[in-house]
């Protein structure tokens, strides 16, 4: 059995990573850790049932208590980065789901993990399809010149552009070195109005609007054509398959990894 720590545990990702390491085969439960609810049952909230895990607020007590062999960290942006190096110092593995590293923060904790020999999985988005999109939108960058891209999320996410829009730029940035081609020069009328611009000169939109989930557009151009790959999450549940893959690769690899392209 491979035992799970669950950071964020009362999160709307982190009830779902809670229920999928309850249901799962593999997998056993050992902390559920949340700034709130100190000392319930984390099952009763998740599943209406008890489990026998009380919530915890310390990540360090939890770390010390439960002996995890693996993490799983979905809380808040401003506080990963400090998490995940608490984690490697710790030699726990984790897994992360938690958006908001940028390229400095990546490049120290790969390093960190190799001083440790400690493996962590860094990705901006576990959903299959998801990644897929990334790994289509990379192999579509061989042939068009021009490309944008759109993040749609719920109004309650606190970062933007998403860590999903920022990877699939990245992936793209790989084939081509520049998706502006013979663009004309351009005056914003409205500061930010073509988007941030990413590797790539990738221009990226960020939407915030109550009714979404998470969904990404990527948008190619050339004379005559468009093409355009789109995903739309429905339902958290979507990102699990993901989850486990990732905890379930980690468990038998000790690794750096960012994305989970990289295991798929």
């Amino acid at each position: 059995m491979i035992k799970i720590a669950v950071a964020g545990a009362l999160g709307k990702m982190g009830k779902e990573v809670v229920k999928a390491v309850l249901e799962a085969k593999d997998t056993e439960l050992t902390a559920a850790i949340d700034i709130n609810g100190q000392g319930t049952d984390i099952g009763l909230i998740v599943t209406g049932r008890e489990c026998g895990i009380k919530i915890q607020t310390d990540i360090q007590t939890a770390l010390d208590t439960s002996k995890p062999d693996i993490i799983i960290d979905f809380t808040q942006p401003k506080d990963i980065f400090e998490h995940v190096k608490l984690y490697i110092k710790n030699k726990t593995k984790s897994v992360i789901g938690t958006t908001g590293l940028n390229e400095e923060n990546i490049k120290e904790l790969k390093e960190l993990s190799k001083e440790y020999n400690t493996g962590c999985l860094i990705a901006p988005n576990f959903s299959t399809g998801a990644v897929l999109l990334m790994m289509f939108a990379k192999q579509a960058s061989k042939y068009f010149k021009n490309a944008e891209i759109i993040e749609l999320h719920h109004n309650q996410k606190k970062d933007a552009p998403s860590g999903t829009a920022i990877k699939t730029a990245e992936l793209m940035a790989e084939e081509n070195s520049d998706f502006t081609y013979n663009n004309c020069p351009e005056t914003e009328l409205l500061k930010g109005a073509r988007g941030a611009e990413s590797k790539g000169n990738i221009h990226i939109h960020s939407v915030r609007m109550p009714g979404y989930i998470a969904s990404e557009e990527v948008i190619f151009g050339a004379n005559g054509q468009i093409l355009k790959l789109a995903h739309h999450t429905m339902d958290r549940s979507c990102y699990m398959a993901g989850v486990l893959l990732a905890v379930r690769y980690l468990f038998d690899n000790n690794e750096f990894i960012y994305g989970l392209d990289n295991i798929m």
